[in-house]
């Protein structure tokens, strides 16, 4: 038998006015999307934006359906989008932040599994990494360097 460990590593900031300035103006373009998202049955608004290698930006906001598994997440609507408009070019640094009709939220909501998956099909495909900024409404933002350390363990395509 044999144990591996697995660590991660995140770097924390403590609001979003303590940001880079480029990563703040990306987090407020994911702000922006949060505010268009489409969340009438769980009322949990999520924005994210994507900075290109380019210089443009993609941004995406929650879409769900009545069919539950018909909806969308923020993070999957931008980065499908990117690779829809700008095949080819790298993703460099995607901002996240969620929002809630029924309470507060305060603390960093990183991706989903099934975004985390998504992202990480990127990134494997343009071999280099993407930052993840992410944060609530308020309050902390968390940077993880790559998807690899949300997802240290990550599915590609060399398994098939």
């Amino acid at each position: 038998m044999e144990n591996i460990t697995i660590t991660s590593t995140f770097t924390v900031y403590p609001s979003a006015d303590a940001l880079p300035a480029d990563v703040n103006a990306l987090m407020q373009q994911a702000v922006g999307a949060r505010n268009n998202a489409y969340a009438p049955y769980s009322k949990f608004h999520v924005g994210a934006a994507l900075l290109l290698e380019n210089g443009k930006v993609v941004i995406g906001s929650n879409q769900e359906n009545a069919a539950y598994p018909s909806g969308l997440c923020a993070e999957r609507v931008a980065i499908f989008q990117a690779g829809a408009l700008y095949p080819g070019v790298k993703i460099l640094k995607m901002a996240i932040t969620a929002a809630s009709k029924q309470k507060p939220v305060e603390s960093p909501i990183p991706p989903c599994g099934a975004c985390r998956q998504s992202i990480g099909e990127y990134e494997l495909k343009q071999q280099t990494p993407i930052e993840i900024w992410f944060m609530g409404e308020t309050g902390k933002v968390y940077l993880s360097e790559s998807l690899k350390n949300l997802l240290p363990m990550v599915f590609g395509s060399e398994y098939l």
